[in-house]
């Protein structure tokens, strides 16, 4: 079976963690994001991936090569301009060797979910469908692409990020994950921006296709946003969803080699700590990413947030629900903490930024 996975985005929610690194191959659980998704694809029965890519495209042949490490043959198609989800599909496309009536799975580069890629597949087989899609249900589905389906699971309407409550006809909405049938792809208009979401689908249901949904609820998660991203780090270290590619045993940390990690400091809920990084004694780094090469020094405190590469955390520091972008110098005794994001390469001061307990 044969794979388009779509890489091209630029992460621009993710920024600063996005600056130097495209999304897809931003270190979770030890290894770029994409290493899980093409693991996972692999132990679904795929065998050729076609990697859709645009922004900092550069930097994936390096580290996949040919994919044959990987048990896979991996190609490389790079949009010169962003062509929406769509136009890439159709774009790379022109790399699949399959017939007409062949499925083809395809996904999003920054969805991480526990979906039996295997069983959605042969769903999709036995339902003749055209596209199947992974659909799952959420409690607020606002801000997603809405699905209803009737009782056999085929599709009914698309209504993409709704904007009047009316319009919230259900709570199934679209997990960013499919299967078309190869001469379906053919269909899609090469050459310009095209979006799947709110043209190929709602063209081909209007034109009498055969669009097909299951509804899956195993673990599903949308890594656009920096807390995302490292809660879904932490529950693949810890083993709330499994990956192949995790470089080591699940468990309330992952230390990776290179690293140092001095007595008495605290790692804990899937904290991942990267090559060449230092923690001192005294440090607590809970549920959060150290990237490569940087520095939690003694007594700070890191939770729920990521440290960029080569970034430093001066002594008695605290960091809760923050990013430190790569090279970033965030001084002894500060405190962010609700989202805040420190650029790459910029300092803070020592004791610049202090937080006071709420009455």
């Amino acid at each position: 079976m044969e794979a388009i996975l779509l890489v091209g985005g630029k992460g621009s929610r993710l920024r600063p963690v996005t600056e130097y690194t495209p999304k897809p191959m931003v270190p979770t659980a030890g290894v770029p994001f994409l290493a899980h998704q093409l693991a996972k694809a692999r132990a679904a029965g795929v065998t050729h991936v076609v990697l859709a890519t645009s922004y900092l495209a550069e930097v994936f042949e390096p580290y996949f090569g040919d994919g044959s490490d990987l048990g896979l043959r991996v190609t490389y198609i790079h949009e010169t301009e962003p062509l929406g989800t769509g136009g890439a599909i159709r774009n790379a496309a022109d790399a699949l060797t399959c017939g007409p009536d062949e499925p083809v799975l395809i996904f999003n580069g920054d969805i991480l979910t526990g979906l039996d890629i295997a069983a959605l597949v042969d769903s999709h087989r036995a339902a003749g469908a055209d596209v199947s899609l992974h659909l799952t249900r959420v409690e607020d589905p606002s801000a997603f692409g809405l699905v209803p389906t009737d009782e056999a699971g085929r599709v009914l309407a698309f209504t993409e990020k709704p904007q009047r409550p009316e319009e919230i006809v259900t709570d199934q909405v679209n997990a960013g994950c499919y299967v078309f049938r190869r001469s379906v792809i053919d269909t899609i208009p090469a050459g310009r921006v095209v979006s799947v979401e709110r043209e190929t689908f709602p063209g081909l249901l209007q034109s009498g296709a055969h669009l097909h949904g299951v509804v899956d609820q195993t673990y599903w998660l949308d890594l656009g946003r920096p807390a995302a991203l490292i809660q879904a780090s932490a529950d693949l270290v810890r083993g709330v969803v499994r990956s192949p590619a995790v470089p080591g045993k699940n468990g309330e940390f992952l230390v990776l080699p290179g690293a140092t990690v001095e007595e008495g400091a605290k790692l804990s809920g899937g904290t991942v700590v990267g090559a060449g990084s230092f923690v001192a004694a005294d440090a607590v780094i809970e549920g959060s990413i150290v990237l490569d090469g940087a520095r939690v020094e003694s007594g700070a405190q890191v939770r729920a947030s990521l440290v960029g590469a080569g970034a430093r955390v001066g002594s008695r520091t605290v960091l809760e629900n923050a990013v430190i972008g790569d090279r970033a110098e965030v001084g002894e005794d500060n405190e962010l903490q609700g989202g805040a994001r420190v650029w790459c390469h910029s300092t803070i001061p020592d004791a610049a930024i202090r937080f006071s307990p709420k009455p």
